[in-house]
């Protein structure tokens, strides 16, 4: 499968990438491949910035309620050059076009996207870090999602090119690999070929915008579930999925626990997992944690809060 690249991405939907004209976002499937249990495919792309948008609720709902399902993520292949692109209908001509779109999905979700960086040192192609998310996949799956995650933090907080070998390299290495080497690896055909098994899958999927979630149980019967929803969307799904019995959340971690193991949070981030208003933060903050072993900043708006 070839990627249509498509930069747009929709507030009304929550959806990056061609989906087309679809207004029903939560569709019940069926699949012929046996399955042993609930398995959820997160389809996404390290450039979607409704993907970006969807963190504190992924989290919040992969921590409640991940001993119900094995979660498989996929990269989709949002924009895979710029070479003859053009969007005219939705007015993306060029890279620049996109920054005004990040900023409206920043906004909306409180999520920070700065979004110059299509200005001043724009993305070449979003399979470049894919292929990298790839290689250190089949080293660690949980890595892979550490790196997409530092990747998503440089990318859209800190405005850093994530198709750029030095980038790469760097986030890599602060995952704890060594990032020459997995860069390297990365523009090896292996990982091409790794990169477009997922792609195949994808379109098995029937998934054509970013974010999607589907879960399929040990029935072979799935719901999918199109673009950044509500945690009670995903639970609901879940739910439909289990219907002999009733689903319940696992305990959260402390904010401690979750720094610790996230390194840095976002205030919208933290709102969502405590379930607290935004105007509670501060206090929540002050009450949780040690002032020595946390610091505080901001950026375009928003605080954020990370390990010194």
């Amino acid at each position: 499968m070839k990627p249509k690249n498509n930069m747009i991405c929709d507030l009304e939907t929550g959806i990056c990438g061609p989906g087309g004209d679809e207004t029903n976002t939560m569709e019940f499937i069926d699949f012929s491949t046996p399955k042993k249990s609930v398995d959820l495919y997160y389809v996404t792309d390290p450039i979607c910035s409704h993907c970006w948008a969807l963190e504190p609720v992924l989290r919040k709902f992969v921590d409640q309620y991940g001993h119900y399902f094995n979660m498989h993520t996929l990269m989709g292949g949002l924009l895979e050059n710029w070479d003859g692109f053009a969007d005219v209908s939705n007015g993306i001509s060029s890279p620049a076009d996109v920054a005004g779109h990040w900023r409206e999905v920043g906004e909306h979700s409180r999520m920070p996207i700065d979004g110059t960086v299509w200005y001043d040192n724009p993305i070449e192609s979003s399979f470049i870090p894919s292929r990298v998310y790839k290689v250190i996949q089949e080293k660690s799956s949980d890595l892979a999602n550490t790196f997409l995650r530092r990747a998503r933090e440089e990318l859209f907080a800190f405005n850093k090119n994530i198709a750029q070998d030095e980038v790469l390299i760097n986030i890599v290495n602060q995952v704890g690999l060594d990032g020459e080497a997995i860069i390297l690896q990365s523009k090896l055909p292996e990982a091409n070929t790794s990169l477009h098994e997922d792609f195949q899958l994808v379109r098995e999927l029937g998934v054509r915008g970013f974010p999607t979630i589907v879960m399929v149980n040990e029935e072979q019967k799935g719901v999918r579930i199109v673009g950044a929803r509500t945690l009670e969307d995903y639970t609901n799904a879940l739910q439909q999925l289990l219907l002999e019995e009733t689903v319940q959340p696992k305990k959260l971690s402390s904010l401690d626990q979750l720094l610790q193991q996230e390194k840095l949070l976002f205030s919208r981030e933290i709102e969502e997992y405590f379930s607290i208003e935004k105007d509670a933060l501060d206090a929540f903050l002050q009450k949780e944690l040690s002032q020595d072993a946390y610091e505080v900043n901001s950026i375009l708006g928003e605080k954020y809060i990370q390990v010194k």
